[in-house]
């Protein structure tokens, strides 16, 4: 009887595995570094800009290098130490921390213009280490966890991100306001330096594939793309996600709405930043607790098409608090997707090939989120703020209706043996 809440909430189960405990406790951290770093550069950027485009050129500016190096670095993760991998792409993201806050230190003698181009080189920089760490993560997580708890390894993993998420914005925004941009960086970079000593405590056996002595690296890439092309629930799943989210979010011009809708401050940027993922820990809770089980993709179609609404109740609020309740609501739905991803992702891919499969995933979100966010800003200079947003949302409404009748294998399914 006293462990009845334990029966409820069974996805905590996981976190009695060591190394993956270890594992999430050093993301968190290393998350929540990276969200604040963004959220600093998002802010200064257009502080010193008053440009929407400036921010896009920040998405920009991650994803090219990004998209490049995602795409050969799922091969190497399912060749070399994929543990290995993560701790060397975390060091070059700690590398960048420390190369942006010395910019940031000596902007006065170096010059805004000459400034944010080193901001836009010190994101390229971040881009390649992101390139590396998003499939060697991925598929490693499929190592430290048995395959019978990969739902309770993703929901979990949810839950991380998005508290990183939630919490790294708001600290962002209410510590650059009372500390400013330099001080804030000192506290990012110790951040995450803890973070990846906590992720380079795990205990990780490296399991070495044969390569076949004839086989280029290319090859071996392209066997990854024609395994996702040819697996429908693994394409389709990728499809969708990257055109709702390229076209239907508006994350990215928040710091314009705040400035030019809502006229407010820093702090406003920070909360409605973190809005998204207090929904989508709320929903992960939720689903820790519910666990989708059968009509898993319904819900992921259903869910896409209620966040591309919240996308246009957001762009028409001219209130904090309902603009704070759409994207917290936006996240939830949002998170649906991503948790029904996450197991997609395990329970359909062989280890052998989890690597490139991560990477093209990577390739798909890269593409949604930073490519979506330059997308953001260059439609928000030409056609309007508000304009672009609505449009962008109803690609998402579309994407989500027909996904029905040309994705019927991601609509039917569900997530009982």
């Amino acid at each position: 009887m006293s462990n009845h809440w334990l029966d409820r909430f069974q996805t905590l189960s996981v976190l009695k595995i060591t190394s993956y405990r270890n594992y999430q406790i050093g993301r968190l951290l290393f998350l929540l570094g990276l969200q604040m770093q963004s959220v600093l550069i998002a802010i200064y950027v257009y502080y010193l800009t008053k440009d929407p485009m400036a921010l896009g050129l920040t998405g920009l500016s991650e994803a090219i290098p990004y998209l490049i190096t995602a795409f050969f670095a799922g091969s190497l993760a399912d060749i070399y130490n994929r543990k290995k991998m993560v701790i060397f792409a975390s060091c070059g993201y700690l590398l960048s921390i420390i190369v942006l806050t010395f910019v940031v230190l000596f902007k006065n003698q170096i010059g805004v213009d000459v400034t944010i181009w080193l901001i836009y080189g010190i994101i390229f920089l971040t881009g390649i280490s992101r390139g590396f760490f998003a499939p060697a993560q991925g598929a490693l997580m499929a190592q430290i966890v048995p395959k019978n708890m990969y739902a309770q390894s993703a929901t979990i993993g949810s839950i991380v991100w998005n508290t990183a998420c939630v919490a790294g914005p708001a600290l962002g925004g209410i510590l650059y306001n009372v500390l400013g941009v330099q001080s804030t960086l000192y506290l990012v970079l110790g951040m995450c330096a803890m973070g990846v000593l906590f992720m380079s405590s795990i205990v990780h056996i490296h399991i070495p594939v044969e390569i076949k002595r004839d086989e280029s690296h290319m090859n071996r890439v392209w066997q990854g793309v024609l395994f996702v092309r040819k697996t429908p629930i693994l394409y389709s799943a990728m499809l969708i996600d990257m055109l709702a989210v390229l076209f239907g979010g508006a994350v990215a011009l928040i710091p314009v709405f705040v400035d030019k809708q809502l006229h407010l401050g820093e702090e406003a940027i920070g909360i409605l930043r973190a809005a998204p993922s207090i929904g989508a820990v709320l929903c992960s809770f939720w689903v820790s607790y519910r666990p989708l089980g059968r009509h898993a993709g319904k819900w992921f179609l259903l869910n896409i098409f209620l966040f591309g609404l919240c996308m246009i109740g957001f762009a028409l609020s001219p209130y904090l608090w309902l603009s704070f309740a759409f994207l917290l609501l936006s996240g939830a739905f949002d998170n649906i997707s991503v948790i029904v991803r996450s197991v997609i992702y395990q329970k359909y891919t062989p280890d052998e090939m989890r690597g490139r499969v991560m990477s093209i995933n990577s390739i798909f979100i890269g593409s949604s989120n930073e490519i979506g966010s330059f997308e953001s800003g260059l439609a928000a200079r030409y056609i309007g703020l508000v304009p672009s947003v609505l449009i962008g949302a109803g690609i998402t409404l579309g994407v989500s209706s027909t996904a029905v009748k040309w994705a019927p294998a991601l609509w039917d399914l569900h997530f009982e043996d």
